[in-house]
Parts: C-alpha cells; structure tokens; sequence
C-alpha cells in the first residue's frame, strides 16, 4: 500500500488546487452578474448565470467537506486510529484506503449507513 501520508497529502493539494478553481469560477459568476442588468428570473441569459453559479457553489461546498475528511484522516493517523473503522473498530481494508483514503468505515458500515432506515 502507498503511505497513507503521502496520500492524504497528495489528495490535499488536488482538492485545494479544485478548491481554488472553484472559487474563481464561482467569482466569474457573480461579477459576471454584478455587471448585467439583467432580471435573472425573466432573461434566458442570466437564468444560466444563475443556474451555473448555483452548480459551482454547490461545488465548493462539496470540495469543502471533502478537505474537511482529508483534515480528519489526517487526524486519526496522528492519532494511530487511522484504517480502523470508526463504527465497529475492524480494520478497513488497505484498497478501500488506497481508493478512498477518507474513509473512516469499512466497506460493511458504510453500506449500512447508507441503506434507507
């Protein structure tokens, strides 16, 4: 298996790195209707604008929380805890982790988690 470390780190930097595309995008967006006098409700136009600034918006957000689970797998490998699942405490097995290295459940729970209750 890749050093967990590297990793993290590897997946770090290309999140940031989409982060900050993002980011630029979603500017582009807004001045691009800062600048209109367009109704975005009434003119096809700017209901697009609209309609991409939301998409990249929702984007961010979505490279957010995943910065968010890099920052907390780094945390449980300082802590020693990384590769063991966080629900049931069975090891995670090193290709989920070399495909997701977030994860923090194995494959089981996560499967559990994700059924309809």
């Amino acid at each position: 298996m890749t050093d967990a470390r590297e990793l993290l780190a590897d997946e770090r930097r290309r999140t940031l790195r989409r982060l900050a595309d993002l980011r630029g995008d979603y500017q582009g967006f807004v001045e691009a209707s800062n600048d209109s006098n367009a109704d975005d409700e009434h003119d096809p136009e700017g209901a697009t604008i609209a309609f991409e600034r939301s998409q990249v918006g929702a984007l961010v957000q979505q490279a957010e929380e995943h910065l968010r689970a890099i920052d907390a797998a780094q945390a449980r490998l300082d802590e020693g805890r990384y590769g063991v699942c966080v629900v049931c405490g069975k090891p995670i097995p090193a290709e989920r982790l070399e495909v997701r290295p977030t994860a923090a459940t194995c494959v089981a729970c996560a499967q559990s988690r994700s059924r309809p209750v």
